[in-house]
């Protein structure tokens, strides 16, 4: 028993156990419980659902996988990641030039809207748990209708800001916003959670390939090549019914 307690005491008095709270703070606002907004929005993907396009756990995978090469890889993965390389330059010029071209490449209002749904719905969320100048000046900006909070764009500001890699930053962007596509997908086509689960982790290596080459992308690289979604998002409005806002 004394020997119990004292390997209890060394135990109790290890100094290697610093934790890295920026990371401990990128999962927070990944988790289920955080209200960033993304549980509402399918961004087009329940048309291609009610015109059976997505019937099966197969094409899910399809669907994301498209999803991830030509959509978030020419579009917001490169807000995001340029959000964060400017907020880390404290450039506020910058970056209300490039909410401006976000903006603009949305041709679907309903996707347009979604992505600012959610980063007026992140924006509430994280005000109260960050103390930073920049990001203060940003949420005024934000508050005088200066400025109109894309999603991505927040986001690479807020990662910059608490401290996380830009790496990092990038990969997380991606998994968040592909499982948010899962999660929804489940609640509205006939695949259960471990498809759900397995579709996920069959994107994972997808996720890598696309963050390592986003990270070597700038604005020239933008492109709005993704016609099938962006008429999907435009039809979505007027589907007979539906689950989610986009």
């Amino acid at each position: 028993m004394s020997n119990q307690r004292e390997d209890s005491k060394k135990l109790s008095n290890i100094k290697d156990t610093n934790i890295n709270q920026s990371y401990l703070h990128l999962i927070q606002i990944h988790d289920s419980a955080f209200p960033s907004g993304n549980f509402a929005h399918s961004f087009g993907m329940e048309t291609y659902i009610q015109e059976d396009d997505i019937r099966n756990e197969e094409d899910l995978k399809v669907f994301c996988e498209m999803y991830l090469r030509h959509n978030f890889a020419s579009g917001d993965a490169i807000f995001a990641k340029e959000a964060y390389r400017l907020a880390k330059n404290r450039d506020l010029d910058g970056l209300i030039k490039l909410e401006n071209i976000c903006h603009a490449v949305k041709l679907s209002p309903e996707t347009r809207e979604g992505s600012l749904m959610m980063g007026r719905q992140f924006t509430r969320t994280i005000k109260p748990l960050v103390e930073d100048e920049f990001m203060s000046l940003w949420l005024e900006k934000f508050k005088n209708k200066e400025v109109k909070n894309h999603y991505s764009v927040v986001y690479g500001i807020y990662t910059a800001i608490i401290g996380v890699s830009a790496k990092m930053s990038l990969e997380t962007f991606l998994y968040s916003s592909i499982t948010a596509l899962v999660l929804n997908a489940v609640r509205a086509v006939p695949v259960g959670q471990m498809s759900g689960v397995k579709t996920v982790h069959s994107m994972l290596p997808i996720i890598e390939e696309v963050a390592n080459d986003v990270m070597g992308y700038g604005l020239d690289d933008l492109d709005n090549n993704s016609i099938a979604l962006e008429i999907s998002s435009m039809k979505h409005e007027f589907l007979n019914s539906r689950l989610f806002i986009s």
